[in-house]
């Protein structure tokens, strides 16, 4: 029986527009192969959103979204909005979405694929084997927390005001999703903090202790957020899952990305209480690049995997996408942020056509 599914598609900005539309086709090809009809609505979200209707997050989208069984974002922001207000730039689209289908948790893998060895910044023996999880608060911190802005002082110089603040209930479920993550890759769970001098750490690092006699099989330790940091480029192999507030996870998980060469390689989903959730790249909407043909779409197909796994609950059909990117890797193909020696240098497009070629091939 055909299962039919409604997907919001959010190209965004820069490169959007054109890795979106490989993941479309993959999703179009393995819908094929595994009996599911999806029915795409494209929608505006960030830069583009304001150039048409004033707005980063139309009410228009919104609606969408909520209507929707998923939802597939690519990539907001660039240098053109760079001087709008805060609250009326690419990212405070991304940031009042996140908040409105109160998406709490970002899960960022990244895992060493052996094809992408060389293309890591770092020695080969002290990457193979990585694969982590981050999961990352996203709808709390110092993203959210008020008061916030730029003020007037008495004697009227200005001062930036940001507020980092974490209650109980919000660190608690973010910490079930972490432990529940590490239950199923390999019961390592380190949970990541500045409870040295943060008093929003000290409740943070709390909660987790408490959290953690309800899971007597998940190892947990902590780290302050720096020594966490040098440690993925030290000994990444010795992390499974971390859990971290939202300002530690945005630049915890980009080191993570790292150190697998590219973050062109990596997809995430922002997941809450409901099936509903966002699947995107790690990575930025690239405009230097835009429109050039020379974008990684991987990551937003890798993207379309998760979601095809932990929102549409067709895991076979998420492993399929998986292992036909891997497949490609096999045979050579590089776009140029993964490019290394006698591999194959191809565009966007024919990355993706390539791919499309080799799941039509595939049993």
């Amino acid at each position: 029986m055909t299962q039919n599914y409604q997907i919001t598609l959010l190209p965004g900005d820069g490169i959007g527009p054109e890795i979106i539309s490989v993941a479309v086709d993959v999703l179009k090809v393995v819908g094929k192969k595994f009996d599911i009809q999806f029915n795409f609505t494209k929608a505006l979200i960030g830069g583009a959103a304001i150039d048409a209707t004033g707005e980063p997050l139309p009410a228009s989208t919104l609606n969408a979204c909520h209507q929707s069984d998923s939802i597939l974002l690519a990539a907001i922001g660039g240098y053109k909005w760079d001087s709008l207000p805060s609250n009326m730039r690419p990212e405070a689209g991304l940031l009042a979405l996140r908040g409105k289908l109160k998406l709490f948790a970002n899960l960022r893998p990244a895992r060493i694929l052996p094809q992408l060895i060389d293309a890591s910044p770092l020695k080969k023996n002290v990457v193979e084997g990585v694969n982590l999880i981050v999961v990352r608060e996203l709808i709390s911190g110092i993203y959210f927390g008020k008061p916030k802005g730029i003020f007037a002082t008495k004697d009227g110089e200005k001062r930036g005001v940001n507020t980092m603040a974490y209650s109980e209930s919000e660190i608690e479920r973010i910490g079930r999703v972490a432990f529940e993550t590490a239950k199923k890759q390999g019961h390592k769970l380190c949970s990541i903090d500045k409870a040295n001098v943060l008093e929003t750490s000290h409740l943070w690092r709390d909660c987790m202790n408490k959290l953690a006699g309800e899971y007597p099989d998940v190892e947990l330790s902590h780290l302050y957020v720096d020594n966490a940091a040098m440690q993925l480029l030290r000994a990444p192999k010795q992390f499974g899952v971390i859990v971290t507030g939202n300002l530690f996870g945005d630049i915890i998980s980009d080191i993570a990305a790292m150190l697998t060469g590219s973050i062109g390689m990596l997809p995430s989903a922002s997941l809450g209480n409901s099936s509903l959730g966002v699947y995107e790249p790690v990575h930025g909407s690239a405009p230097d690049i835009a429109g050039q043909d020379r974008a990684n779409p991987l990551a937003q197909v890798l993207s379309a995997a998760m979601m095809l796994n932990y929102g549409l609950n067709q895991p076979k059909a998420a492993e399929f996408i998986e292992k036909g990117v891997s497949q490609v890797l096999e045979l050579g193909y590089r776009t140029e942020d993964i490019m290394s020696a006698n591999m194959n240098l191809v565009g966007c497009k024919t990355m993706g056509d390539i791919l499309i070629q080799t799941l039509e091939t595939m049993d």
